[in-house]
């Protein structure tokens, strides 16, 4: 078991979906989705810090194992205290080859907040 192993936590996918409002429009829910277990990085380097300070989100990446493809707009939950995360990158773009040691996929995301 690698370092990044141990720090895998789980993380719930949810699934955006629209259910009408009786008006004629929509009202969107979220409904929870797989879960999955996901090392999270927070960026915490100067360049983050500055996009920080200007107004930017806070910048995670998140690794899962290249069996998980997460999507450009997915959005998960932290089982462990609720936070809110929304993929900014695309999973097909950044992970390892199969004849490496580190089984691995990676994500940019942010915070973000239920519409």
């Amino acid at each position: 078991m690698s370092l990044l192993d141990e720090f895998k936590e789980e993380y719930v996918l949810l699934n955006k979906v629209k259910v009408p409002d009786g008006y004629g429009g929509t009202t969107t829910t979220w409904e929870d989705g797989p879960t999955i277990l996901v090392t999270e990085d927070f960026e915490n380097s100067i360049e983050g810090r500055k996009a920080q300070a200007s107004g930017v989100t806070s910048v995670y990446t998140l690794y899962t194992s290249r069996n998980v493809t997460l999507d450009y707009h997915d959005v998960l939950r932290r089982v462990r205290d609720g936070k809110i995360f929304r993929v900014t990158s695309d999973g097909d773009d950044d992970y390892t080859p199969p004849s490496a040691g580190l089984d691995l996929r990676a994500v940019s995301a942010e915070e973000w907040e239920l519409d």
